[in-house]
């Protein structure tokens, strides 16, 4: 059975906790994980990219020089591809890259980055992941005391104090239990979890 030390908010270990077998102890799916990630920045995008085609640029009603005669190519209008200042063909316009996947195949993504990480032993277990006050000195020592370089934060409900102080630490983020997504975890190198947190992502994910 997987296993993760528990620190205090000073960094100093307090203990030793087993992690569910069906949460942090499967072999991980590359592939499924890799679906989960490419859908996950799919979704992220704005898809607002938008170019002009040959009817929709302004001018080129005329034609700019008679069909024959003149010994150059013949020319239906000066908004043509091939023209400067001419449209795009097959013009890209606003659109939803958004699909989506089975929820089992999202599940067991999620469950194949979080054995990772604890295989790696890169997961900690904080025993009262608070801070009294915003202060990104509170939080910041606290990481270089566990030697956490990128890592994700992770509380059972949303706290403002931990969120507002890690939001200005380069690599770092705070989220709550279940919203927990693979990108985040994949992107980190450490997964920091309050000890309530724990409880909630193998109650919801064991299943």
């Amino acid at each position: 059975m997987p296993k993760a030390i528990v620190v205090n908010m000073t960094g100093a270990q307090v203990g030793e906790v087993e992690l569910s077998e069906a949460v942090f102890g499967i072999e991980p799916n590359e592939a499924v994980v890799h679906a989960v990630v490419k859908n996950h920045l799919a979704n992220c995008r704005q898809g607002t990219q938008s170019a002009l085609t040959r009817a929709e640029v302004s001018g080129g009603g005329i034609k700019p020089y008679r069909q024959k005669g003149t010994g150059r190519a013949r020319q239906g209008s000066t908004r043509a591809p091939q023209w400067t200042h001419g449209g795009i063909v097959f013009a890209p316009k606003p659109r939803s890259y958004r699909y989506t996947l089975n929820k089992k195949v999202r599940r067991l993504a999620l469950k194949s980055v979080l054995s990772a990480k604890a295989a790696e032993g890169n997961v900690i277990v904080v025993d009262g992941l608070t801070v009294p006050e915003i202060k990104t000195k509170t939080v910041q020592s606290f990481l270089n005391a566990v030697n956490a370089g990128k890592a994700v934060l992770v509380t059972p409900e949303v706290d403002m104090n931990v969120v507002k102080s890690a939001r200005n630490i380069p690599g770092v983020s705070a989220t709550t239990a279940k919203l927990i997504n693979v990108y985040d975890i994949l992107n980190a190198k450490q997964l920091i979890v309050d000890k309530a947190a724990l409880d909630v992502i193998e109650e919801v994910f064991a299943y």
